[in-house]
């Protein structure tokens, strides 16, 4: 089976479609099979911390509507790349399920939404479930929900980014026991996590992707360059 790399351009857009397009066709041309993006509604953002640290305003101004969405998605097509896409509620799946996509990303901290994994396991053809967030029995609960066809389990370490110690690349073997494809989605900064994973039978490998580090935004200090993507 083909590695798929994956650009997780993810929010580091802020909103602006311009530099969004840019991002795809960066990811495109350094040899990114597949380009994600998160959907998310900020009204649907309970009340936390977020609503006094910035966090709020930054999730509102990044926030993709139905139009931006099929703009994306057009975009990948012309430049040769799958859309894909990390939806965190069942509200979100009202929106997504308007672009006709096979394929959908479960994140991390969603695994115990098994309203959502259910739902989405009846429309979708693929279901990359990434298990960043749970422990070994949470994820064994998630896994039985989905169609084992349709099942990419991703290893992912929720922390961003993520130190050499917390890695956990021999998680993989593990995740071999749950689901016949494995992947990785990594927030070790650079790409030798991810040259790495692959070593160790990942068929889908994930990285956060941007074209300038300095942009604003939380995300994109820490994402790979083009080069580095070229690289991998």
């Amino acid at each position: 089976m083909k590695i798929k790399l994956i650009a997780e351009i993810g929010w580091n857009h802020m909103g602006d479609m311009n530099l969004a397009k840019e991002m795809i066709s960066a990811a495109a041309e350094c040899g990114a099979d597949i380009v994600k993006f998160q959907t998310w509604s900020e009204s649907n953002l309970k009340p936390g911390p977020w609503d006094n640290d910035g966090r709020r305003e930054i999730y509102k101004k990044a926030e993709l509507s139905l139009d931006d969405h099929n703009i994306l998605k057009s975009e990948c097509e012309k430049k040769g790349v799958a859309f894909l896409t990390s939806i965190f509620c069942i509200k979100d799946f009202e929106l997504v399920k308007e672009l006709g996509l096979k394929t959908i990303k479960v994140p991390s901290h969603e695994i115990y939404n098994h309203q959502l994994i259910s739902e989405l396991n009846c429309h979708f053809e693929q279901i990359l479930l990434s298990a960043g967030a749970c422990t070994w029995e949470e994820l064994k609960q998630a896994v039985s929900l989905v169609t084992a066809e349709k099942l990419v389990l991703m290893h992912c370490v929720s922390a961003y980014p993520c130190p050499a110690e917390n890695v956990n690349l021999p998680k993989l073997e593990r995740l071999k026991n749950l689901s016949s494809i494995i992947g990785y989605s990594g927030h070790f900064k650079g790409i030798d996590d991810a040259i790495a994973a692959i070593c160790l039978d990942a068929r889908y490998v994930e990285k956060h992707f941007t074209i300038d580090q300095n942009l604003p935004g939380r995300d994109n200090m820490n994402a790979i360059l083009p080069e580095d993507l070229l690289q991998l």
